[in-house]
């Protein structure tokens, strides 16, 4: 076993402070890990939920990212699926149990006792786990990716957590040819969304509060888009859809948007507010509705993902920035002023 590195990094040191240059330590490489160089690290809605202490306690400092995409840099004697040169991402997660249900069928991401997040959680030696916004890290191998060579490193790196948190539940919820999907918001997640439901054979409808990115909507692959702050909208489009995706990390109106669910249909959250959504229980009795929610997607899904975007030729729409921009871009996001996901370059730090 080698020995623990030093990483360089960008992350808070409290709820309140600005994120600022570190240090952090990564646990040395075991036999079953990969070291890996990031090259690109996607900037997520959740990263500064979770730096700002908007989903519970947590450590400090905090260095946040989960769509990592980089080069494997070494890797430990056990290791036989990659080598070093080879072109990986990281998601969301960087362990679990292996021994729940849910692991043995292949449902990492629904670990029982709790999966090991790429940041914010105990890795198996004890330590702090850190993500992405930092110059390497060291992943047991199972949780690596491969990034095909179809898809450019920095486009890539979001599909590790906007990409597979919208292809999975478009996949479990079966969207395909014959169905109307519905994509609320066009952010990070919702573009995403468009471009997987639209490839699947889906007819697709962009759900935003106003017109303003409708031309976007439509050339990312969107076949209609409406305004949800036109109550006309939802007199229109009433029981039209097999599946809504929601991608919106901000309260709605619930009632509202099940209304336009098909008998048998789903309203499916893969937005993270930080508040309860009131569902009102006769919109789901009334017409056998299925109100849900769905988080991210297992390891095997995840290449499958990866595996569909490069024969569909599909990446995320993104701006890169560097590692001194980032406050900057966090203000941005929260400001919903990006087209469509920020990237860091990590040769910045």
């Amino acid at each position: 076993m080698s020995a623990p590195t030093t990483a360089k990094a960008v992350g808070a040191p409290s709820a309140t402070a600005a994120l600022e240059p570190l240090a952090i330590e990564r646990r040395a490489i075991g036999p079953d890990d990969v070291r890996i160089d990031i090259k690109f690290c996607g900037i997520c809605h959740s990263d500064i939920h979770f730096a700002r202490g908007e989903w519970g306690e947590i450590p400090y400092p905090a260095v946040p990212g989960h769509e990592i995409a980089g080069i494997v840099a070494e890797v430990g004697a056990n290791v036989t699926a990659y080598a070093p040169g080879d072109r990986v991402g990281v998601g969301c997660m960087v362990n679990s149990c292996g021994e729940c249900e849910n692991c043995k069928a292949g449902n990492e991401q629904y670990c029982i006792p709790g999966n090991t997040q790429t940041y914010g959680s105990v890795d198996k030696d004890g330590t702090p786990t850190y993500g992405g916004y930092s110059d390497h890290v060291v992943v047991d191998q199972h949780f690596v990716l491969r990034i095909p060579d179809g898809i450019e490193l920095d486009a890539a790196a979001p599909l590790l957590c906007a990409g597979i948190t919208t292809y999975s539940p478009l996949r479990h919820w079966n969207a395909g040819p014959g169905k109307q999907v519905a994509i609320v918001g066009l952010g990070g997640l919702g573009h995403m969304a468009v471009k997987f439901a639209k490839a699947l054979g889906s007819e697709v409808t962009v759900l935003s509060q106003s017109l303003r990115k409708q031309d976007d909507g439509l050339k990312l692959g969107a076949d209609h888009y409406y305004a949800t702050s036109d109550d006309a909208t939802f007199e229109q489009l009433a029981h039209r859809f097999d599946l809504i995706i929601n991608t919106v990390s901000a309260p709605l109106d619930i009632g509202r948007f099940l209304g336009l669910v098909k008998t048998d249909g789903a309203l499916v959250n893969v937005g993270a507010p930080g508040e309860p959504l009131p569902v009102p229980v006769f919109g789901l009795l009334m017409q056998r509705r299925t109100f849900a929610g769905s988080a991210i997607g297992s390891i095997a899904e995840t290449q499958e993902m990866l595996d569909f975007s490069a024969e569909h030729g599909i990446a995320a729409e993104i701006e890169v920035v560097g590692a001194d921009q980032v406050n900057e871009a966090w203000e941005r996001v929260l400001a919903s002023d990006v087209r469509y996901r920020f990237v860091i370059d990590n040769s910045t730090l």
